[in-house]
């Protein structure tokens, strides 16, 4: 049990780690930067909401699979870190688009 916490507390420490870095270095806009965006009617581009579009539809279809209440917490947690750290041009990727 305590090697399970143990785990969870690394595991969130490098997910810190790595939130902590890019808003040092201002990486790559996000899937949360351009909605961001898109919230305070700032014009997209048509890049920008394919990108949007896939996610959510990503998003709909990965939470939709989930067995029970605790894989669905957590693929929506593991979600919410891609939506805040990946590049948005991630979700442009012919894997999304289904």
């Amino acid at each position: 049990m305590s090697q399970s916490i143990f785990s969870d507390m690394t595991k969130r420490t490098d997910l810190l780690k790595k939130y902590q870095t890019k808003i040092d270095i201002s990486g790559p806009p996000s899937i949360n930067d351009i909605r961001e965006n898109q919230f305070n009617n700032q014009p997209l581009t048509a890049k920008e909401k394919q990108a949007l579009d896939n996610f959510d539809r990503f998003r709909l279809s990965e939470l939709n699979a989930q067995p029970d209440d605790m894989a669905f917490h957590k693929r929506y947690r593991e979600i919410q870190v891609m939506a805040n750290m990946y590049d948005y041009e991630e979700f442009l990727k012919e894997k999304y688009f289904s």
